[in-house]
């Protein structure tokens, strides 16, 4: 009974971000992708701030002083990787999204070798490049089974998601606001932004009452309850442990796709096994003695080795907790 009270929390957070790309897929009949993006974030607003304020009590102003950074992650995160997300299940499957979108950890991992000079090891070397196999197998043919190749707009758009939401954890490490505390920050500035796009591109859905419910759960569960369930995970499993979680994502929304009649074709399967196992290799924790690195640590300020854990959305949504990495790297 104890190991299910540790546990359940990041298997649930997992599973409820996983029903944000089954829902979205069903939801983009009835809703447009910048209607789903604003209506989603509107609802979820005042449920985060009360969750933050519950959690974090929040220093208002000193958060407020990041506004900047905040502004930035609002419009790659909130924004951008979610209409991706919704924009791109008008035209790809949900468990595609569930499998492109679990090589995030990867392309975070490529990004901050570039960009800020971390060290991987050839054995993460040969993860990263394993998992980009796996998204080239569900890209290239998953569409179409054993028929012949495709690509699909919807599967661009997906890989496009996972570049944005990089850039979004790649910022978030200058940030020193709390992970709630800032999500519910780069909300509000998202809704800011949208309901003028929103007024502008017109709001022409008539959703059914199942519409509306699907909406309802997406505000609810995966926006606002899945933040708080990951962050009670982290700080009572620690972030290293509660990042192993991660991996649940594609195999939660392979399971519900599968429950709800949907067809996963074999390349699906196939690519979705060699994206975790390249994950896994490309961010696991290095023993000791651990491969040389191939790029030297260049990392010189604060917060350079954070990565925050993240949320397959249909990802997204992202979660922010920018900690998760760092614990794992120093472990």
């Amino acid at each position: 009974m104890h190991s299910l009270r540790r546990f359940a929390p990041p298997v649930l957070a997992q599973l409820f971000w996983a029903t944000n790309v089954i829902f979205g897929a069903r939801l983009i009949e009835e809703f447009t992708p910048v209607e789903l993006t604003t209506y989603r974030w509107l609802g979820a607003l005042p449920l985060l701030l009360l969750i933050a304020w519950w959690l974090e009590r929040p220093d208002w102003r000193a958060a407020w002083r990041e506004w900047g950074w905040h502004l930035l992650q609002a419009l790659l995160g909130m924004v951008g990787y979610t209409l991706f997300l919704y924009a791109a299940l008008e035209t790809s499957s949900s468990v595609n999204a569930g499998v492109i979108s679990a090589m995030s950890p990867a392309t975070i991992t490529i990004a901050a070798v570039i960009l800020l000079g971390e060290r991987v090891t050839r054995i993460g070397v040969a993860g990263i490049a394993l998992s980009i196999v796996g998204v080239l197998l569900v890209v290239l043919a998953g569409q179409s089974g054993a028929s012949g190749l495709a690509v699909s707009v919807g599967d661009l758009l997906l890989v496009a998601s996972v570049v944005v939401w990089t850039a979004y954890v790649i910022v978030s490490r200058r940030l020193r606001t709390p992970p709630i505390t800032a999500t519910a920050v780069q909300v509000a500035l998202s809704v800011a932004v949208l309901l003028p796009v929103l007024a502008i591109v017109g709001a022409p859905a008539e959703p059914t009452a199942a519409g509306w419910f699907g909406l309802a759960w997406i505000i609810v569960f995966p926006s606002a309850l899945a933040y708080l369930l990951w962050n009670i995970a982290a700080a009572t499993l620690g972030p290293a442990k509660t990042g192993v979680f991660l991996n649940l994502l594609p195999v939660f929304t392979t399971i519900i796709a599968l429950a709800l009649g949907d067809v996963v074709t074999v390349w699906q399967i196939v690519g979705g096994v060699i994206v975790l196992v390249g994950v896994y290799l490309a961010t696991r924790p290095p023993r000791v003695p651990a491969d040389p690195p191939l790029v030297a640590d260049g990392a010189a300020e604060p917060g350079a080795t954070h990565t925050a854990p993240i949320e397959i959305v249909g990802h997204g949504h992202p979660a922010t907790d920018a900690r998760a990495e760092e614990s794992r790297r120093e472990e």
